[in-house]
């Protein structure tokens, strides 16, 4: 019988926790994030963290041992990388050369970990060759093997493993959110017998839009918008002479049908052009892509007339990312537990499926 976890996502506004046990979702809860304990995808105060997270189960009840976080993306780097093969041990002295563009400082102060990636082609590479019966002219090239590499500060994982610690937890997986939704898009596939050729799960965040684009459950790329839920806070911030935490949830409840003011409308187009041009940039650059499906999550998923705006202006399907939960209809509001759910069934898979990035090497 699979075990408890309890699946924490830390985010701006809201810590949301979710308690699955295999991949049945038993409990989700909400609360508000205290103002700056998350800066830069980082917990400033482990301690305070600690703090809310013990009050929170015990307010609700929740009673687990292991905690899978995702870990935010603003903190966690990952790329998709091509490498010779290769010895584990090799991999490990190898694999920070390929964050030389991305880290700062020292190299001891970040942790390593990658997911190796099944060949997309390689059934029909052998089934080529077992009708020919004769040798690839590529035989004698040096094989390679496709990765899914991760890097995060080391700070992060100890402050994270502190903190879960004090609040009674141990940590069982730490990958960044875009496994979660791996793990979902392969859920999503085994109920339906088989799998989209493409996936763009849109996070409709506090501080920021992002676009993660996978080619069925391989990722391809995230294209961030510098607009987010804290900009339409503003705007009722401004309407309304309130503080932006007030405005906040003027926004989410639509306080005086507060969504449908003429300035939040404007801002609505502004957002969903600039979806539009990542999209179509996204499209030029993958000139095969047949992509007509876009799945929402995060708190901006229940605007309505946001999500009219985006419909208006692009080509594209939208869908509430409950869909991608197991039994994602029977769970209140899922869209804003995809992180949390979807991490709690990231863990080790054989025959070449992802490991959980994260772990330090």
């Amino acid at each position: 019988m699979a075990k408890k976890i309890l699946g924490i996502d830390i985010g701006y506004d809201q810590l949301k926790l979710a308690l699955c046990q295999g991949r049945h979702v038993l409990k989700t809860v909400a609360v508000p994030m205290p103002e700056n304990l998350l800066r830069e995808g980082q917990v400033t105060s482990p301690e305070a963290m600690s703090d809310l997270l013990k009050r929170t189960m015990k307010e609700n009840k929740i009673r687990a041992n292991l905690a899978a976080l995702a870990l935010s993306s603003e903190a966690v780097f990952v790329k998709n990388v091509e490498m010779p093969e290769m010895t584990v041990d090799q991999l490990v002295y190898n694999l920070p050369f390929e964050f030389n563009d991305y880290i700062t400082g020292e190299v001891r102060d970040y942790v390593f970990d990658y997911a190796v990636l099944p060949s997309e082609d390689d059934g029909e590479e052998q089934e080529n060759a077992g009708a020919s019966g004769e040798e690839s002219e590529d035989a004698e090239a040096v094989p390679s093997m496709e990765l899914l590499a991760v890097s995060t500060r080391r700070e992060l994982l100890e402050n994270a493993q502190f903190f879960l610690r004090k609040a009674g937890l141990k940590l069982k997986i730490a990958a960044p959110g875009l496994c979660a939704y791996i793990s979902l898009i392969r859920a999503q596939s085994e109920k339906l017998y088989q799998i989209a050729e493409e996936f763009c799960i849109l996070d409709m965040g506090y501080s920021s839009f992002r676009m993660h684009m996978f080619r069925k459950d391989r990722y391809i790329t995230t294209r961030i918008l510098d607009v987010g839920l804290s900009n339409l806070n503003s705007v009722l911030a401004d309407l309304y002479g309130v503080d932006e935490h007030l405005a906040h949830t003027y926004l989410m409840t639509n306080y005086e049908n507060c969504q449908y003011r003429d300035e939040c409308m404007t801002s609505y187009e502004n957002i969903a052009v600039e979806l539009m041009r990542a999209l179509n940039f996204y499209r030029f650059s993958n000139r095969d892509s047949t992509l007509a499906d876009m799945w929402l999550c995060g708190g901006g998923a229940v605007i309505k007339p946001l999500r009219d705006s985006i419909v208006d202006m692009l080509d594209i399907e939208l869908h509430r990312a409950d869909e991608l939960i197991p039994e994602g209809n029977t769970v209140e509001e899922s869209y804003s537990f995809v992180q949390a759910i979807g991490i709690t069934m990231e863990e080790s898979k054989k025959s070449g499926k992802p490991k959980k990035p994260g772990r330090s090497k």
